[in-house]
């Protein structure tokens, strides 16, 4: 009898604790607005990548991507990434030589978030060869691209508007991050 109270009691903690991880979390969201091709909603992680969430947040609500464009679309040889988060976007041409050299002068350290580089993931974009270097400049991913992983911290995903991800051009605008 004690030992079946024992495995019974073992069998409701099991589950009690199993429950949260069957929930949806309410994760926060941050939408792009792109000039000409539509919306695109990204889910973010704050328990995977707190820091780096919380400082793409702090930007978003400065207003800091509004009116900044891609400045980076790689589809060649195959889909790879789109990129953005550079203030001169806004103003210098997109073959200028130092497009993709700037920020919002913050440093965010690398978080291991756990999260692949893959299609439609988000990641904080560095240096090269400093993963301690990221800032405002994010990517979304065309395609699976796992070789990234361990390298630039993953911190959110694509739920809504994947076909606009994949229709950027290069010089396309944000007109607003919200």
């Amino acid at each position: 009898m004690a030992l079946r109270r024992l495995i019974l009691f073992v069998a409701v903690l099991m589950a009690a604790l199993m429950v949260p991880a069957l929930i949806p979390q309410n994760r926060p969201t941050m939408t792009l607005e792109v000039e000409g091709r539509g919306r695109i909603v990204i889910e973010m992680y704050p328990d995977k990548a707190p820091k780096t969430v919380g400082h793409i947040q702090g930007l978003v609500r400065r207003g800091f991507y509004d009116g900044q464009r891609f400045f980076r679309v790689i589809t060649e040889p195959r889909p790879y990434l789109i990129q953005t988060g550079d203030p001169a976007s806004r103003t210098q041409a997109m073959d200028s030589a130092n497009m993709g050299s700037g920020g919002s002068g913050a440093r965010v350290p690398y978080e291991d978030s756990g999260l692949p580089n893959d299609t439609g993931y988000v990641g904080l974009s560095t240096l090269p060869r400093d993963r301690d270097s990221g800032d405002s400049q994010f990517y979304i991913l065309l395609g699976p691209s796992r070789f990234l992983d361990g390298q630039y911290t993953v911190f959110g995903r694509v739920t809504q508007g994947m076909d606009v991800v994949r229709s950027i051009q290069l010089g396309d605008r944000i007109t607003s991050i919200r």
